[in-house]
């Protein structure tokens, strides 16, 4: 793993350290003394090279600043690795073309980490849309809201390439809407820098526009109050969900993934019914152990990459389209 930083250390090493068929051998990090307090049995290395040499990594996760993956990726592709990027993948459409067509060049297995594929409110939206039971969907929110009115010392939050909200959750809320309902005829994208002294985009309202569905994508930095997570209307019902799901309030609380209780929801949300009394609804467990799972079959040749290079393309280009049309103040056809 290149990266014990905050992805590091609080959303890849616990996930692959707890899948069966995977083990931790290398963290590249400058920070080794961390690292040995959290993971005494993994080496360190001080720098990528050294780690890529090793001929037993057989996978190489980057969980390093965006405007790294890109580069790392192509240092472990050409090393001969299968590669894991975090989201969003890279900083430009160009970059995250080349590094596919690497990963196709030398046939390694290449995935972007967008683990909130397995948020259990996200699941459970699938399920219900799924079912039927709310209809023909017509109007979708997605929310990830939070108040940090302090700005912190890190490179998401300074005016550097990738940095900024928009890069980070709205990668996460744009993966979830195209698994949902696929690519967007058009879309309209409104960035802001809304707290003092912002050097990155700390606000973000975007339209997905599809023939007969308006699906909105919205975060803020300085939410206090409601903290709305879906909201789903169809022609037969609405289901509205509020509060973020726990997985990463567990393992930043240092919980084993996967133990008793591992991803449940004490707020599931609820369905109301065009005609009918609103009901709380039987919500999908959490589950982010699955995407290494899935990873871990996928190099063993049983199962198909959870998030392959093509998807991750296509979110990249819409996440650079709205770039564009924020810039632009505009509506840009998808």
């Amino acid at each position: 793993m290149v990266g014990y930083g905050f992805a590091g250390s609080i959303f890849h090493a616990p996930l692959i350290t707890a899948t069966p068929g995977l083990h931790l051998r290398t963290i590249v990090s400058q920070n080794p003394v961390k690292v040995r307090a959290d993971f005494p049995d993994v080496s360190v290395a001080a720098d990528l090279a050294t780690a890529l040499a090793d001929p037993n990594i057989d996978l190489v996760v980057i969980a390093t600043p965006n405007a790294l993956h890109a580069p790392q990726a192509h240092a472990a592709l050409a090393a001969g690795k299968h590669v894991i990027v975090d989201k969003p993948f890279a900083v430009t459409l160009d970059e995250a073309r080349s590094v596919a067509a690497h990963a196709a060049q030398v046939n390694r297995v290449l995935s972007v980490y967008q683990n909130r594929r397995w948020d259990g409110d996200f699941l459970t939206v699938r399920r219900l849309i799924a079912e039927g039971g709310l209809g023909a969907v017509r109007h979708f929110e997605s929310h990830f809201d939070r108040f940090r009115l302090a700005l912190r010392s890190r490179w998401r939050e300074q005016a550097q390439p990738g940095s900024g909200l928009w890069f980070d959750l709205g990668s996460h809320l744009l993966d979830q809407a195209l698994q949902l309902f696929g690519r967007p005829q058009a879309i309209y994208a409104d960035f802001a820098m809304h707290r003092e002294r912002s050097e990155a985009v700390d606000y973000f309202h975007v339209l997905l526009r599809y023939s007969d569905l308006r699906a909105i994508l919205h975060a803020s930095a300085l939410v206090v109050e409601g903290r709305l997570r879906f909201a789903v209307h169809g022609t037969a019902g609405s289901f509205v969900k509020y509060g973020l799901d726990g997985q990463e309030a567990s393992l930043k609380a240092g919980l084993r993934p996967g133990g008793i209780g591992w991803g449940e929801d004490a707020n599931p949300g609820v369905f109301t019914p065009g005609e009918g009394s609103p009901s709380p609804v039987l919500a999908e467990p959490g589950d982010y152990p699955r995407y290494y799972a899935e990873i871990r079959d996928c190099i063993n040749g049983h199962g198909p990459n959870p998030v392959p290079p093509s998807q991750a393309l296509e979110t990249m280009e819409i996440l650079m389209i709205a770039i564009q049309s924020a810039a632009e103040r505009r509506e840009i056809a998808c």
